[in-house]
Parts: C-alpha cells; structure tokens; sequence
C-alpha cells in the first residue's frame, strides 16, 4: 500500500489525544468525526477509499478508542469539552482548512468546531447527526428524557443499558440491509473499551449532557444559514435513533446541500463505504469528475 494509514498521538491540555491519519498533507483535510459508541475505527475502510483525493485526520475523542479516558473525578465529560480538546489536536497539527465529516456524537462536536471557527470549515458530510428537534426519535427519548428530568439510579438503568453490549450491538446492527455484512468486530472492540472501569459512568454523564446540543440547536442552525458550507448528506433511512426528518431539515438552512439516502440504520459505512466514498469525491474532491451513483 503506497498510502497507508498512520496512528499517532499528541498531547493537547496534557491528555494524549490518538488520531489515525493518511493520506497528502498537501490534499484537502477531511476530518473524521466518530459517533457513540464506537471511536474512529469506524472510518477504518473509508479512510483507504478517499485517501487517493484527500488529507485524512480521524481523532478519538477523550475518554474513546486509544485516546486517554480519565476517571469522572479527573476529567468534566461534555460536550464542550470533547470539542475543546478536538479543537486542539486540529491546532497542534495545524490544520486551518478542513471539511468535517459528523456522525452521532461527531455532530455536536464538530459544529461546535464550525461555530467557533468557521472560515476554516470549507463543509460537511453529515452521517446520521442531528442538529433539529424533528430528528429525534423516539429510541433516544425514552432514553434521554427521563434521565434530563430526574437523574437517579432509575432513570440511569436505560442509559447504562444503551452502553451495554446489547446496546452497542443493536446500534451497529439496526437498519442494515444485510446484518452479515456488518463486521462483529465493529461492537466487540467497541464494548471492551465500554466495559473499562468506570467508562460506562462518564458515558452516562455524556448521555445526560446531551441537552445541551440541543439547547444549541438554534445557534447551530443560524449559523448554517449564515455562512452556507458546501454539504453533503448520506443518510442511513432506517436509523431509529436520529430519524430521516432530521435529514431533510438541513435542507431548509443548507438549501444547496446533496441529500443521499441509505438502506442503512445508524452506521452505513461496512454496506456503503463505496459509494460513501465516490459522492464524497464528487462533492469535494478537486477536478474529481462525478459518476452516477443510486441515491
């Protein structure tokens, strides 16, 4: 492999954030935003399809994949503070012009990044992340909304479920087109860093967080309306967690995005990484001439 794809680490607010890195520094950056509950391992097979037309950075949060996962009690799990430290790593590599690829919790981080700094943010790929109140399902509001209302060992039962080997299962399995394409690695690897002591507790403290994105909702929105980054949506259709409303809501603020559904649920990327992979080079890969693609 002439491109392969680098793991490496840096230090950013002394924590050692890992990132997985490939491609020409030169190229466009694509940056690689992972989702609950896995880490950028997720984007193990997309990053070898793009590597040809782009820089790739893929960081795992705090507290995710090989990044370091402080206790509670040494470290503040929110959202913000997931932001700060991606925001960080982009710093200590010196990345000032990127596209931001969002699923699940990528999300919330990375329009943070893009309210925050927005002439370095040249678009989105936006996978099953949500950033409007009619995107989400009734799966995460029987979850979330008891445990925002009165957090105790009750409402926490349902969250610590969602963590559960049950849980992450289901997330990767839920909507595939053919659950034996989906590689069982994907929710092994992902549970035994979930199973660590004491992650399962700050990851119930992300869950609870969660209301904060949405108090951002509106400021998110706004600021999509302002500056109109060239998007791009791929959209698993049969996602139970973050429903297709929430798709086409982009569509309202971002009139001139590309909406690409999926016969995929919450992740797309082990059935779909092909054509994941030729609508992004269509959408942003210099002189890349479009193919035809199913939408």
């Amino acid at each position: 492999m002439t491109n392969p794809t680098l793991h490496r680490t840096a230090t950013v607010n002394g924590r050692k954030v890992f990132y997985r890195e490939a491609g020409d520094p030169s190229a466009p950056t694509i940056l690689l935003l992972h989702g609950l509950p896995t880490s950028s391992q997720m984007f193990r097979e997309l990053m070898p399809a793009l590597v040809d037309r782009f820089h790739l950075i893929a960081p795992d949060y705090i507290g995710f994949g090989h990044s370091d996962a402080p206790s509670r009690g040494e470290f503040t799990y929110t959202f913000d503070n997931l932001a700060t430290h991606v925001a960080g790593l982009v710093d200590a590599l010196g990345l000032t012009s990127y596209i931001i690829y969002m699923q699940d919790y990528g999300g919330p981080v990375g329009f943070r990044l893009f309210t925050q700094r927005p002439a370095q943010v040249k678009g989105f790929i936006i996978q099953n992340t949500n950033a409007y109140m009619e995107g989400v399902g009734d799966a995460p509001k029987k979850v979330l909304l008891p445990l925002w209302e009165n957090r105790n060992a009750e409402t926490e039962k349902p969250a610590r479920d969602f963590v559960s080997i049950e849980g992450t299962k289901f997330h990767w399995l839920v909507g595939a087109k053919n659950p034996e394409a989906i590689n069982p690695d994907n929710w092994i690897l992902d549970q035994a860093l979930l199973d660590r002591p004491g992650t399962q507790d700050y990851q119930v403290d992300l869950l609870e967080n969660y209301k904060s994105n949405i108090a951002l909702y509106p400021d998110w929105q706004a600021a999509f309306r302002k500056h109109q980054p060239k998007t791009l949506i791929v959209w698993g259709k049969h996602d139970p967690f973050f429903i297709p409303p929430g798709a086409r809501a982009y569509l309202n603020d971002l009139p001139d995005a590309k909406l690409v559904w999926l016969d995929s649920g919450h992740f797309v990327l082990d059935e779909n990484v092909a054509q994941v992979a030729c609508e992004i080079k269509a959408r942003f890969a210099p002189n890349h001439t479009a193919t035809n693609s199913a939408a």
